[in-house]
């Protein structure tokens, strides 16, 4: 319990500091005023011609730098480049006569030089007026000044954006995670390795693309919002089309329209988009998330098997240059090909649980209690078996490993194993604990699929409210005919957490779903 005079002293600081905020935000209101009075509003502004960026202008310098060297000369003051900058302004030291600052844009920092001896008496006034987090345009030439800084000598600047809002103190910003996550906007300008994670999930969503348009797949869209719910067991969320007077659901997976299009003939297709599941929230869940999903012709789950672990490696080696990664201190190595375990042999090789032994239905929920794990009473052998695998197996999985032939209970859409029936043709890969996918022989037995649909409606209608609905027009599509089909589901997000070594899917997700605050 913290002591009442410790929350004292927080709720006074914190009021404190909502009231200094708010007189600088009248402040910086109060300047807007001026400019405006002066005709000099910035927000009536709608174009800045920039010639160069901070990184470009510090790149054209050194250039010039490096030449003038190796004529054995030095670069004259007057002789850098020339350019027009445009960016926020993250730093000030104001002198009487001439002031620093640092400005800020997509590529980084540079620092300005500003003197009243350049840009007059009544522009310098202005200058030493602004605020952190105004954005301006300056124009100049490059330098560097006697600390050895590339720096811009500013000729004329203009305001072109007034911050109404002070930046947060850095520190604060660093600590403060859910502010960083509810205010991405902040966040990407005071933390500047948070933009360096969306650029390699950028580069990583272009790589996937890469990769499989290489090998003959078709990038294709399919329904957000659907009929019926279907693809995955998965709780989704539910809206309403008002002129067909209809209840909808935005998907939960694109699994079936996917295959729908394998049986109209297109041998390879593949997505990247959304799925929305309405569960709960945590460092690996977010409700709303990116999937990629492909599906192979004539292709089984050992194919898919071989797509994953060398999809997996190219984007690493894209991203990091390497297969060998580290997340959060433990070395993880991603180079192909992975170990295959079923996972009836993981529970043995990670648990020391001998499944194989157990015969029917009932021992398997014996097994189940003696192991204190609670399960349904009517729980079947295939579904303690995946219980069991999930209770004492998922979380040792740290190297990339295929766990597979998942029982057909939990696998209502996989074909099944022809020696063994009881168990599907399904791979689930685990890295550092996580399932990162999903993919299987596609079932294309429409009579078999029928039976499995009637299965999960009647879990549905016992309470399972993740349980599959009935899809008749999917079922017409596999009476039409699907051939023998490879499929494969990732999760990005996962995925990219590995690849950027990010505790939290909201490090890698630019607006993640928060609770409201009621301030």
């Amino acid at each position: 319990m913290v002591p009442e005079h410790e929350e004292l002293h927080r709720d006074m600081t914190e009021e404190h500091d909502r009231q200094d905020l708010n007189d600088q935000m009248m402040v910086r209101r109060e300047k807007l005023q001026q400019l405006r009075a002066a005709g000099r509003d910035p927000f009536q502004i709608s174009r800045y011609d920039r010639t160069a960026t901070a990184a470009l202008a510090v790149q054209r310098f050194l250039e010039l730098e490096q030449a003038a060297a190796a004529a054995g000369q030095e670069l004259a003051h007057d002789a850098g480049p020339e350019v027009s900058l445009a960016g926020r302004i993250r730093t000030m030291r104001i002198m009487g006569k001439a002031s620093f600052a640092h400005i800020q844009d997509e590529t980084g920092q540079i620092q300005i030089y500003v003197k009243v001896n350049d840009v007059g008496e009544e522009a310098y006034q202005h200058f030493k007026s602004l605020d952190i987090g105004d954005i301006i345009g300056v124009s100049g030439r490059v330098f560097r000044t006697k600390r050895g800084e590339v720096t811009l000598d500013v000729s004329s600047f203009r305001l072109l954006t007034k911050s109404l809002r002070p930046l947060p103190d850095k520190w604060h910003g660093l600590k403060d995670v859910e502010l960083r996550y509810r205010q991405r906007y902040v966040d990407l300008i005071v933390n500047p390795e948070v933009k360096k994670v969306f650029e390699q999930r950028s580069k990583a969503l272009n790589a996937i693309r890469i990769f499989l348009t290489n090998r003959g797949f078709l990038e294709v869209e399919t329904p957000v919002l659907h009929p019926i719910a279907g693809g995955a067991n998965a709780r989704p969320f539910i809206t309403y089309h008002n002129t067909l007077d209809m209840q909808l659901y935005l998907r939960i997976a694109p699994e079936l329209y996917l295959k729908r299009l394998i049986v109209g003939g297109f041998d390879r297709v593949f997505e990247l988009g959304k799925n929305f599941r309405n569960e709960g929230i945590s460092t690996k869940h977010n409700p709303e998330y990116t999937s990629l999903e492909l599906y192979q012709a004539y292709a089984d789950f050992h194919d898919m098997m071989e797509i994953t672990e060398e999809l997996v490696a190219y984007v690493a080696n894209e991203l990091l240059g390497t297969t060998k990664i580290t997340y959060q201190g433990r070395q993880i190595d991603l180079t192909p090909p992975w170990p295959r375990v079923t996972m009836e042999e993981s529970l043995q090789r990670f648990a020391g649980i001998d499944f194989a032994a157990v015969t029917d239905d009932a021992a398997a929920r014996e097994l189940a209690k003696a192991k204190g794990l609670e399960v349904q009473p009517n729980a079947t052998r295939g579904e303690v078996l995946a219980a069991l695998f999930d209770e004492f197996v998922e979380d040792k999985l740290i190297q990339p490993v295929f766990i597979t032939h998942h029982p057909v209970e939990v696998s209502p859409l996989a074909k099944r194993n022809p020696e063994r029936p009881e168990v599907t043709d399904r791979f689930e890969p685990f890295i550092n604990g996580w399932e990162i996918a999903n993919g299987f022989s596609e079932l294309n037995d429409p009579l078999d699929q029928r039976e499995r649909f009637e299965k999960q409606v009647k879990a549905r209608e016992q309470g399972d409210e993740e349980a599959h609905m009935m899809d008749e027009d999917f079922l017409t599509a596999l009476e039409i005919g699907l051939p023998p089909t490879g499929g494969l589901g990732i999760g990005v997000d996962r995925l990219l957490m590995l690849l950027t070594d990010s505790p939290s899917i909201r490090d890698v997700i630019l607006f993640p779903h928060m609770r409201p605050r009621h301030d």
